[in-house]
């Protein structure tokens, strides 16, 4: 008697490229370059306003999707070792390094093109640097080399709403600058929350990530003191005027929440509770800048 054939088909090479993608991480790119889009038009959208914003959101997902395919070129021997990453097509093999790179290629020009065309060159420019930023700087250059790589290389995750901001109004308001300072102050906590319970991973991939060159202990100090760092610049909407009473109830919240994991992390440490607090801080920024979304509009 034969033995029946897996009943699990492999994935079909469009699931595959899309993978490259990092859909997850893209989306949550686009949703904060859209809020930056959406702050920077006082009152309700035109309808041309509406499809510029359709339309920079468009290239904002091309060139992002565009480096984080690069970005699993370079580390595929990395995601091989990791259990996080080990899925993806390049650490698997389904697809070549010629393959992905092509991709790559195709949608970073893509989105350069329409950014530069149809949105303004200013706004195509920035995410080419951030492109730069992300694919070359940090994954290649700072990522192996120091365990301060996401400190030093969250300026590129940063970036998204201030090329929403650019999109809308092609110049670099200081609002757009704040919305920058608080996502470059949560990536830390964010990342390193995810880094203790993955430590291992991290330790059998080589790179030299905080938990590991410095240790469980003060990897946890450090997580909470961001998280209070960070409170401090959530408070910087409404302390510049961008926002109003709505928006600063929703940040003391979030932010006092995100504090309170910060400070349970660091006194009693537990891979459930390193789980909790990098899910909270999802909900932290998501939350963060739907609230200044609603205030935009309320008041």
């Amino acid at each position: 008697m034969s033995v029946a054939p897996s009943l699990v088909s492999p994935p079909s090479r469009v699931s595959q490229f899309y993978a490259l993608t990092k859909p997850r991480v893209v989306q949550l790119i686009v949703f904060c370059a859209l809020i930056g889009m959406v702050l920077a038009v006082p009152g309700l959208p035109s309808w041309p306003q509406l499809g510029l914003m359709a339309l920079a959101c468009v290239g904002v997902w091309l060139v992002a999707g565009a480096a984080a395919a690069f970005n699993c070129i370079v580390e595929q021997g990395i995601d091989a070792k990791m259990k996080r990453t080990a899925w993806r097509p390049t650490a698997k093999g389904e697809l070549s390094n010629v393959q992905t790179l092509l991709f790559s290629a195709v949608l970073g020009v893509a989105g350069s093109v329409l950014l530069y065309f149809w949105v303004n060159p200013l706004t195509m420019w920035l995410t080419f640097a951030t492109f730069v930023g992300y694919a070359v700087v940090y994954t290649v250059i700072l990522k192996p080399l120091t365990p301060q790589n996401i400190v030093i290389g969250g300026a590129s995750g940063a970036m998204p709403p201030v090329l929403g901001w650019t999109a809308m109004t092609n110049d670099v308001g200081p609002e757009a600058l704040i919305l920058f300072l608080i996502i470059f102050l949560w990536t830390p906590p964010h990342f390193w929350a995810l880094a203790l319970y993955r430590v291992e991973d991290y330790r059998k991939s080589g790179l030299p990530m905080l938990p590991v060159t410095h240790g469980n202990e003060f990897t946890r100090l450090q997580v909470f003191l961001y998280t209070l760092i960070l409170f401090a610049g959530c408070l910087m909407p409404f302390v510049y005027g961008m926002s109003s009473w709505i928006y600063l109830a929703a940040a003391v919240v979030l932010s006092a929440g995100f504090c309170a994991y910060g400070f349970a992390l660091w006194r009693n440490y537990s891979d459930a509770l390193a789980r909790k607090t990098f899910r909270f801080s999802l909900i932290h920024l998501s939350v963060l800048f739907a609230a200044l979304l609603v205030d935009h509009y309320v008041l």
